[in-house]
């Protein structure tokens, strides 16, 4: 772990000076939709060159992505006026999303090689236990430390509206075992969503399961809390979770909870402190068993903005879906911290839906196995679409 956190702190000193001297130019740069400027994520990190990619189609949208983490920095969608949204939480420059130390943060990321919890970081693989990263209340989150979101991909801008990000993942890499290459394609469709490809190969036995971070706010003001929106999940059951976040083992029935949005309501209608699933998670940080059981064509969650209009359907061939309520933002320090635009964030300002295998899947072989051999080929598939209403 003290190599780790040295490698990451190393990385973040090494950027901040690269940074500073790609700045000069940024008063002739073109900004984006967003308002983004480009030349503030124009830099070189672990000796690989990272930039601000832009796709737009010709309904305006534009999503713009950073291959540092394969994030999606900003999204403007058009509300029920026309009015372009930005509807993605994040920073406006590369500086603060590297910064680990001080700004971490999973915005917009392509997580891997493991989203989500690993229970006590280990799993097994034939008659060995590997010990992974403990970096989250004693378990492995989001691949560790230096997870994905903090390595640099390869980038490819095959058009207009497609970016291919590639990342070779080596044996060891967070001690996890087996060389991954993966990738994650970005498209942004002409019916105005964003379609993401996670797929992956390992050389050797190993657990991937992929997922994208994106932290959504509809409402058109991260400044506010966002608990108004309102959530929809098709699903019928849910995994209950400890005080650690880390799931039980039991499957639970959603009906009578707190867990029930198999009808769309206002997220805060359902915020009951005195429910213990909702207490442990300090809201909502679960992971619901989807009913579309790896149907990408149905429906597998939404969230719709009364004051915009905004409405956003997530499609996915996942057989669960993490949903989490930006809980931590807000507070702890995290308030005071300025965000993309100049704003700060209070707690509970987005909301994520992060389809995936379901938490710590290594160590539960009853559920949909992460589990990936050499000779096969890992696909994740999950669509944000966006529509006014």
């Amino acid at each position: 772990m003290k190599a780790l956190k040295a490698t990451l702190l190393g990385m973040s000193a090494a950027m901040a000076l690269t940074f500073a001297a790609c700045a000069g130019g940024k008063d002739a740069a073109k900004l984006t939709v967003s308002g983004l400027d480009a030349a503030k994520f124009d830099t070189v990190i672990n000796e690989k060159p990272v930039k601000l990619f832009t796709l737009t189609n010709a309904n305006g949208v534009e999503a713009c992505v950073t291959n540092f983490g394969g994030r999606v920095v900003s999204l403007m969608v058009p509300d029920r006026d026309g009015k372009l949204t930005d509807v993605v939480l994040g920073y406006d420059n590369i500086q603060q999303y590297a910064d680990a130390e001080n700004f971490r943060s999973d915005f917009g990321a392509s997580i891997g090689r493991y989203a989500n919890r690993i229970k006590n970081g280990q799993i097994t693989v034939g008659d060995s236990t590997i010990q992974l990263p403990q970096n989250n209340f004693g378990h492995c989150l989001h691949g560790g430390p230096t997870g994905w979101q903090y390595q640099v991909f390869d980038a490819e801008q095959v058009d207009a509206q497609t970016l291919k990000l590639t990342l070779v993942s080596p044996d060891g890499d967070n001690n996890f075992p087996g060389t991954v290459t993966a990738t994650v394609t970005y498209t942004l469709t002409a019916d105005n969503a964003l379609d993401i490809k996670m797929e992956a190969e390992t050389d050797a036995p190993t657990v991937v399961n992929m997922t994208n971070h994106s932290y959504f706010n509809l409402n058109g003001d991260p400044t506010q809390p966002a608990m108004d929106m309102e959530l929809y999940i098709n699903a019928d059951k849910f995994t209950p979770a400890d005080s650690t976040f880390m799931p039980t083992g039991e499957v639970r029935d959603v009906t009578g909870t707190p867990m029930d949005f198999r009808t769309a309501h206002a997220i805060q209608d359902s915020l009951r402190m005195d429910d213990e699933q909702v207490r442990f998670g300090n809201g909502f940080d679960h992971n619901w068993i989807l009913n579309t059981q790896g149907d990408d064509t149905q429906v597998c969650a939404s969230l719709y903005s009364p004051k915009t209009g905004i409405l956003l359907e997530a499609f996915t061939n996942e057989p669960g879906m993490q949903v989490y309520t930006g809980n931590f933002q807000g507070i702890d320090g995290e308030q005071d911290k300025v965000r993309k635009g100049g704003m700060k964030y209070p707690q509970r300002p987005s909301v994520c839906l992060e389809s995936q295998k379901y938490p710590d899947s290594p160590n539960h072989p009853e559920w949909p196995s992460p589990w990936l051999q050499p000779g096969e080929k890992y696909m994740s598939h999950l669509v944000f679409k966006f529509s006014v209403r």
